[in-house]
């Protein structure tokens, strides 16, 4: 993913109000008025936040009649978790150099 890409990401699950919308989205998909139920910030809000969450590629959108529905997308964090992964074990390899470097140190000893 393009750093573009994760920045729309992180900068969609960097609001509070947008991180409760996508833990009761992923419980399953909820209509606009159900997720506005839940906030204590009116609809327009709620719909610049299902905004960002769309853009950043976390949900999506389906409009049937005049009800829109929000549901994660199936693949929102894979392409983060990818990421966290590689960052993971480029962590735990310095750590492993480290420790090999601090075995070829000899100990002092006290006297």
């Amino acid at each position: 993913m393009p750093a573009a890409g994760f920045d729309r990401v992180f900068h969609a699950l960097s609001d509070p109000y947008r991180r409760e919308f996508v833990e009761q989205l992923a419980k399953g998909p909820a209509s606009v008025k159900e997720l506005a139920a839940s906030a204590d910030v009116g609809l327009p809000a709620v719909l610049k936040h299902l905004r960002v969450l769309e853009e950043g590629g976390i949900v999506v959108s389906q409009k049937v009649g005049r009800v829109r529905t929000y549901r994660m997308r199936q693949d929102a964090f894979h392409a983060i978790n990818g990421w966290i992964e590689q960052r993971h074990a480029e962590m735990n390899a310095a750590f492993d150099r480290l420790s090999s470097l601090m075995a070829e140190v000899p100990e002092e000893k006290d006297h």
